[in-house]
């Protein structure tokens, strides 16, 4: 008995990594115009976020989230924790949030969906040390 079935067609290699180092690149813009310029690069213009704390829409949703978190941490940059994972359109990778003076009060992971232009459709954010209020 043969079975007829359909072949879907490939899909095209992302690049997991080079998603989360351009999404890390626009959590430690700080300028105005180059925060805006590396939301756009890292995201497309409908993306949303998720997060225990947030959830926004666009790039000017994500700009002014991204700002506000500079505001409340101030000097604080960014740096991934671990390898990405990724398969298919999905990454998921984990970072933390440093002070100037080394330590890190903040990390987390988050889980992207990509466009296939690499840059990102959705992002579920997940906290997993957070500062004692």
């Amino acid at each position: 008995m043969s079975q007829n079935v359909q072949q879907a067609a490939p899909v095209p290699a992302l690049d997991h990594a080079a998603a989360a180092e351009r999404y890390l690149a626009a959590w430690n813009a700080t300028e105005e115009g180059a925060l805006a310029r590396a939301v756009a690069a890292a995201f497309t213009a409908q993306a949303t976020y998720t997060d225990p704390l947030a959830d926004v829409a666009g790039h000017d949703g994500l700009t002014a989230l991204i700002a506000g978190a500079h505001q409340q941490f101030p000097g604080f940059v960014f740096r991934p924790l671990g390898a990405v994972d990724g398969h298919h359109d999905i990454a998921r990778f984990g970072w933390e949030l440093v002070a100037p003076d080394g330590s890190a009060p903040v990390a987390g992971f988050d889980v992207v969906r990509l466009a296939a232009d690499g840059r990102i459709v959705s992002v579920l954010g997940f906290l997993d040390r957070v500062p004692a209020a």
